[in-house]
């Protein structure tokens, strides 16, 4: 399906969201839940691990709900990574810009390395 979505667009930026699930902040009556031991102290974890059953599934709703006016239009996302696509060159780099002002206001950290334009 994201294939076919963008058949008709010539121009693409793809981003991947740096350690995707690891951005997800978990509720602090679960935190407990998620404890481990380092140097005989208790440790807890206060993100999502990428092993947590319905971790791909609470991801792709997260960024779903944050990209949602974008998605089908302007971009495409399955769970950390992102396409942001144009018909016209001149309209891409307007298109990119919003996706990067809402990955501002989410503070959603990108992995450079992985980026392509």
């Amino acid at each position: 399906m994201l294939v076919d979505s963008m058949a008709d667009h010539k121009h693409f930026s793809l981003i991947d969201a740096f350690l995707g699930y690891h951005q997800i902040p978990l509720a602090k009556e679960d935190q407990e839940k998620m404890n481990f031991i380092v140097n005989s102290r208790l440790c807890y974890y206060n993100v999502m691990l990428f092993r947590l059953k319905n971790a791909g599934a609470t991801c792709q709703r997260l960024v779903n709900k944050v990209f949602a006016v974008l998605i089908g239009k302007t971009m495409e996302v399955y769970v950390n990574d992102m396409i942001t696509k144009s018909v016209k060159e001149i309209n891409h780099v307007m298109n990119f810009n919003e996706t990067l002002k809402i990955l501002r206001h989410y503070e959603m950290k990108l992995d450079p390395k992985k980026f392509t334009f």
